[in-house]
């Protein structure tokens, strides 16, 4: 049985996926860099997507194993942590 999403989260399309909203665009893009900077770090990489200059979705997924992994429910959590 898979893990429930971290909270805040959902799984949607395989993939676990949350939208954050900021107060402004350089918050967004601050946001970014950081989920970014811990990307890097794990060797794992989410796909992101920054709309209407103050939101922010984010979409871990493993794409080797075709499914949402430990990495990427660990990922999402610290995401949470980054906001």
């Amino acid at each position: 049985m898979a893990a429930d999403p971290p909270e805040g989260w959902d799984e949607i399309d395989g993939a676990l996926e949350r939208r954050f909203q900021f107060e402004n665009f350089t918050q967004a893009l601050g946001f970014i860099n950081r989920v970014g900077a811990a990307a890097e770090e794990a060797d794992h990489h989410p796909d992101v997507t920054l709309h209407d200059y103050k939101f922010v979705t984010v979409r871990w997924r493993t794409h080797s194993a075709d499914a949402v992994t430990d990495l990427d429910h660990e990922l999402a959590h610290r995401s949470n942590t980054l906001s």
